[in-house]
């Protein structure tokens, strides 16, 4: 590859034919069902893209209501409006945008939004791109991340990465010539401010599935070792995965043999066994452990623990 050469792409449309702006935007963002409605400005629409296949900054002006689905299969991406406003992920983890708010769209999964007149912009980074940089963050090796949309960064966080922004725009956007190791370099210094500033799971490259497991009862055991932490239900289970849970119960019954409320309440037990094990007696207690994992009830949880381990979960916390 030659360093010398700007390894830069752009693309810019704009116009005030509503049709148009909605087939473009479904195209650009792996939408479906975009539809739209006038406010009171004139309709009109600009949209630009620059940059490589590890990062990219794009900008939006729409004037008028949208709502669509939209789902990023091969990028992450963060968003922040100087103008406008709305929600996203409605129906599921609804996030209302805020001017000047940065935030990150779901990932891994469809999710629908809302917007009206706004001056958007993102910045985009390659799956594998920002997979990579997160397992060399923390360690581990490269899998899915899973970002928490509704979680507000810390301002501390947030003042370096608007700051990291601001430099990487000056050369991604810049009009000097930028080489391919310069781009490289932003990029990942970027991507590494990202994830410092944005709540966020990596999953395991491959989460240890049932034996039988397919389909939807694969996606939703995947979705349970994503959020386990969180106080998702088997509802929530159901409704990621579209099937009642009715569907679910008897989808988990014939192919694993066993109900998804028990396999979520296993997941959450293993997770407590590591922290237990990790921890020290005088660094953390049982009953906050288990509380902080969905377990009210002490002596509930403490019999389902032996019953899993075969030990009560003081001796894994004093071994």
């Amino acid at each position: 590859m030659n360093d010398q050469s700007d390894p830069r792409s752009s693309f810019e449309t704009s116009g005030t034919v509503l049709e148009d702006a909605l087939r473009m935007y479904e195209d650009a963002y792996e939408g479906a069902g975009f539809v739209a409605a006038r406010t009171d400005r004139p309709f009109a629409y600009r949209f630009r893209g620059v940059g490589n296949d590890q990062i990219s900054f794009r900008s939006t002006r729409f004037d008028a209501r949208v709502r669509g689905e939209v789902e990023l299969q091969d990028e992450y991406a963060v968003m922040w409006t100087a103008d406008g406003g709305g929600r996203i992920d409605i129906g599921r983890d609804e996030a209302q945008l805020r001017p000047g708010s940065p935030m990150m769209f779901p990932s891994g999964r469809p999710f629908v939004f809302e917007l009206a007149d706004v001056r958007q912009s993102l910045v985009q980074f390659e799956r594998t791109h920002l997979e990579e940089m997160a397992a060399e963050l923390h360690g581990v090796q490269p899998g899915p991340l899973v970002f928490d949309h509704t979680a507000a960064p810390r301002p501390e966080d947030l003042r370096v990465w608007n700051q990291q922004v601001q430099r990487a725009a000056g050369v991604v956007l810049g009009s000097p010539p930028v080489s391919v190791i310069g781009l490289a370099e932003i990029a990942r210094a970027t991507a590494l401010a990202l994830l410092k500033t944005f709540p966020h799971r990596l999953l395991a490259p491959e989460v240890p599935l049932p034996q039988g497991a397919t389909g939807r009862v694969r996606e939703a055991v995947e979705y349970m070792h994503a959020f386990a932490h969180t106080p998702i239900s088997t509802t929530d289970v159901a409704d990621h995965v579209g099937l009642s849970v009715r569907g679910l119960q008897q989808a988990f019954q014939r192919q694993v043999g066993t109900a998804p409320n028990s396999m979520l309440r296993g997941i959450r037990l293993d997770r407590i066994r590591e922290e237990l094990r990790r921890g020290a007696p005088g660094e953390l207690t049982v009953a906050a452990v288990a509380v902080r994992w969905g377990f009210a009830h002490l002596g509930r949880f403490s019999a389902a623990y032996a019953t899993r381990f075969g030990e009560d979960p003081r001796d894994t916390l004093q071994a």
